[in-house]
């Protein structure tokens, strides 16, 4: 175990490395970094290259703050990069757009810290993600928050700050990776009563991913995604276990161009499917619902992912999609909206306010244009997305400038421009005192040093130039 601190700035621009999985080289995001906080050594995870956040700091760009590293093997979840104080990584964006950030937690014993006493806020560039967080739970799984954040400036800052000055904030591995372009639209349909229209800004939100979910299947890891995500198995939230059968395909899913791509779903997700089926000559009147918990006073984005694996032929497939028992989506015809392929997969974004009851209901249902003897509905994947508040809030209820006055400025500006106002006074003195005797041997002096380091008055942290 080591432990290292660090009375000097802390940040990073670190040099960006390319995902070495297998999986993804469909896509090569321009700005890729993986960072192991806290450790003296690189880690590898799924074949991909985490980069310790002591080895690839670029003297150039250093914000202060103290921190230690503990760390207790070169696996990314055994150490971390413990803060005391407000403190920031940054780092350098090519690709203006939509990153995604992933940030990974988890508490471990340590002789010389007490996770017990972390408590922070998290805020990745105006952006409040996390507040009055603990990390999750000692010796519990990792926990990985996921954000998808507008970014329209050549830097992306995540900042860390302790709830109170008798806690501390900490981070073992974090993620800022460049999203395809088509990962995140525009425009969404916005669900509300029974009216549904026009959502338009949705690429301009910063979003929390909630829930990821492989319906019918497995557990799909990062190893297997071009993305890297992780989508869970739906039997928690799903309560129609009854009215629909799991359905699992073989062959190839169909990607084309203009439908969704392998980033958007890859093809585990796309490979299986809950159906109704009819197996006579009349059409099933059920639904398949799926419940997840929400918070209130949030809007999301609900995207159901949809390839039709289960037809025989085309144009069979109609159904209905409800999200809070209100429609949707009206005779969903499959084969129309990926363009009469069979297993080409489709996606729905919707964006609706959270439930009073703090619960999100979807339903697939048969509708009115459904089949005799065929499937009447299908559903493969579902994505739900929590939406910043309009004062930038994706989680507790104050905001960045709120949060960054809970601490008190440093006082190191006001220390620097009193020690060089003494010093000029001193100079000053000196001079004026050898001029009134009438002295002919000057007294030496110099000027004050050019090179004191700059102060960044705004966060109490100091920016340093140079070497260190």
């Amino acid at each position: 175990m080591e432990t290292r601190r660090t009375n000097s700035a802390f940040s990073l621009c670190l040099l960006s490395l390319s995902s070495l999985c297998v999986f993804s080289l469909s896509f090569s995001p321009i700005d890729n970094y993986l960072v192991d906080c806290g450790s003296t050594v690189d880690a590898t995870v799924d074949n991909r290259l985490f980069v310790s956040d002591l080895s690839r700091v670029e003297s150039h760009l250093l914000l202060a703050s103290s921190s230690r590293s503990v760390q207790l093997s070169d696996r990314i979840y055994d150490s971390a990069r413990v803060f005391d104080r407000p403190s920031r990584y940054v780092f350098n964006i090519r690709d203006q757009g939509t990153l995604m950030v992933r940030l990974h937690f988890r508490q471990f014993n340590s002789s010389k810290i007490d996770f017990d006493d972390a408590q922070f806020h998290v805020l990745v560039n105006k952006y409040v993600v996390l507040s009055n967080f603990s990390g999750g739970h000692k010796m519990s799984s990792p926990v990985v928050k996921e954000y998808l954040i507008p970014v329209d400036t050549e830097k992306l800052v995540i900042t860390f700050l302790p709830a109170k000055k008798s806690k501390f904030a900490f981070v073992n591995a974090i993620e800022v990776i460049s999203a395809p372009k088509d990962l995140i639209l525009d425009t969404a349909q916005f669900v509300n009563g029974d009216k549904v229209e026009n959502f338009d800004g949705l690429s301009k939100q910063a979003l929390e991913v909630m829930y990821r979910v492989n319906v019918g299947g497995p557990k799909v890891t990062p190893f297997n995604d071009t993305l890297w995500r992780t989508w869970v198995p739906d039997d928690p939230f799903f309560r129609s276990i009854d009215v629909s059968k799991r359905v699992y395909f073989g062959g190839r899913i169909k990607y084309r161009d203009g439908g969704a791509s392998r980033e958007v779903g890859p093809n585990n997700v796309y490979g299986t499917a809950r159906v109704i089926a009819s197996t006579n000559a009349s059409i099933p009147n059920v639904n398949m619902t799926w419940d997840f918990p929400v918070i209130d006073g949030y809007k999301y984005l609900i995207r159901f992912h949809f390839c039709d694996i289960a037809s025989i032929s085309l144009g069979l497939l109609y159904f209905n999609v409800y999200v809070n028992g209100n429609l949707a989506y009206k005779d969903l015809d499959l084969s129309f909206v990926s363009g009469y392929v069979l297993a080409s997969p489709f996606y729905a974004d919707f964006v609706v306010d959270g439930d009073d009851l703090g619960v999100l209901s979807l339903s697939v249902a048969p509708s009115n244009k459904s089949m005799a003897y065929a499937i009447d509905g299908i559903l493969n994947g579902v994505e739900i997305m929590k939406m910043n508040k309009p004062t930038g809030i994706l989680d507790g209820e104050l905001c960045e400038g709120l949060i960054l006055q809970s601490w008190p400025r440093s006082n190191t500006s006001f220390l620097f421009a009193l020690i060089a106002a003494v010093c000029v006074l001193l100079s000053l003195s000196v001079f004026t005192h050898k001029k009134r005797n009438g002295m002919k041997n000057s007294v030496a002096w110099s000027k004050l040093p050019t090179d004191v380091p700059e102060v960044d008055s705004n966060h109490g942290n100091q920016q340093i130039s140079g070497n260190l």
